[in-house]
């Protein structure tokens, strides 16, 4: 065996129409101008809640009720998100945006009682709540009142009939990556995921993303993310008994039947499936790795066995931009907290924008512009079925740490323009 060890802030985005001055605040730094991609998105059909009755330029307040945990295990970051919420409210806001934070305690119980508060108080829209049971138990009464919901969600299940995320979902981040791949002269992709939700939404974007980018899905296999030995699941997905029978007549061990394999973990687990599969003869740098936005984690360049990885991640100098400016304002961001709190950012942000715009309102129109938006975390835009689309990065693992390979899109290509 081969191894050794197993502001510019927020800006919609519309053809031809120059968007309306940006409020600036000190000490704030405008962030640089996006670049050009290509991305297209494929639309699902979802039933649409009913439209406001009147612009929201024509109301004397408009009302943003912000749904983060700020009680029990989680406060910290529902604290860190609410802190971000203020500062898109302050480098975006006008006097009419009012942002009113609610308390979820990180429960469904909580959340519901959060969004009935937030209704009664005649917000106009939702913005969160983070877990997949909160944006469950909220989501009726938002539907049933008309309100959009801006949830911070990465659970596609609970979206839909008004009920948006803007969340990083899996279909962006394997799209992006094994579109990278194939342009890199890849074709055969094989997936070793984790046999929960996670694991099989992964896998239907994967199935989805293989054959539209004109490659070819060669092997799917998933484990049990509660074990701890790996071992087993390896060898079969690497076949190596079957690929090792020429080496004791001084042949080479065969090369595996797929020449990328994706592997959407983190952390131990993926240390510990790399490792194994560099020991069961697998060469990354045939069979080449490729992560998900798990992999955008420092301490992987110290991993041999995932140098030279491919992963997906946000425009690095956007966010840290939004980073240093929340450091101004309210101190260090607390320890993996930075990508939920730029969610958050973008949500209060787009919120406030399309409040303050001489045609805006929280339509489904507005909300779905094809053309996106500029976020802290690059481009996104949202779906009718309630999934967000994200302009996303190409970042390769090296023992410097993660380079930049491929950039992120400025814009997204809308079809028939």
């Amino acid at each position: 065996m081969s191894g050794t060890k197993p502001p510019q802030q927020i800006e919609a985005a519309r053809p031809q129409v120059q968007a309306p001055p940006y409020v600036q605040a000190p000490p704030t730094a405008a962030l640089p101008p996006p670049v050009q991609a290509e991305i297209v998105p494929v639309p699902v059909p979802a039933p649409l809640p009913k439209a406001p009755a009147a612009r929201l330029a024509d109301k004397d307040e408009v009302r943003a009720a912000l749904l983060v945990p700020l009680s029990g295990p989680q406060a910290a970051l529902g604290q860190a998100m609410s802190n971000a919420a203020q500062l898109a409210l302050f480098e975006t806001g006008d006097p009419r945006f009012n942002l009113i934070p609610l308390d979820t305690k990180g429960t469904a119980e909580g959340a519901a009682a959060a969004a009935a508060q937030a209704l009664a108080q005649g917000a106009d829209i939702l913005l969160g709540p983070l877990f997949s049971p909160e944006v469950k138990a909220a989501a009726t009464l938002a539907r049933d009142h008309g309100v959009p919901m801006l949830a911070f969600t990465t659970d596609r299940a609970v979206l839909g009939n008004g009920i948006y995320t803007l969340g990083f979902l899996p279909g962006s981040q394997v799209a992006r990556v094994v579109g990278y791949a194939r342009s890199q002269g890849k074709e055969r992709f094989a997936l070793l995921a984790p046999s929960n939700d996670y694991g099989r939404a992964v896998a239907d974007a994967f199935h989805a993303a293989v054959p539209a980018q004109g490659g070819r899905v060669a092997k799917v296999e998933f484990y049990d993310p509660q074990s701890t030995d790996f071992s087993k699941v390896a060898k079969r997905f690497t076949d190596v008994d079957a690929r090792s029978r020429g080496k004791a007549a001084g042949q080479p061990v065969a090369p595996p039947n797929f020449d990328a394999v994706l592997m959407p973990e983190g952390g131990t687990r993926l240390r510990s499936l790399a490792s194994l599969l560099t020991y069961y003869e697998i060469d990354p740098g045939v069979g080449r790795f490729l992560g998900s936005l798990q992999w955008d984690d420092a301490s992987l360049a110290n991993e041999p066995s995932v140098q030279g990885g491919w992963f997906p991640a946000p425009p690095v100098a956007a966010h840290q931009d939004f980073e240093a400016r929340y450091g101004k304002a309210f101190g260090p961001l607390p320890a993996r907290s930075g990508a939920i709190a730029s969610i958050a950012y973008d949500a209060t942000a787009l919120a406030a924008i399309l409040a303050r715009q001489a045609q805006g309102d929280y339509s489904v129109e507005s909300l779905t512009n094809p053309n996106g938006f500029a976020g802290v975390d690059g481009v996104f835009r949202l779906s009718a079925d309630g999934t967000s689309e994200r302009g996303l990065a190409v970042r390769e693992i090296t023992q410097a740490g993660a380079k930049e390979v491929s950039p992120a899109p400025g814009s997204f290509t809308v079809v028939g323009q």
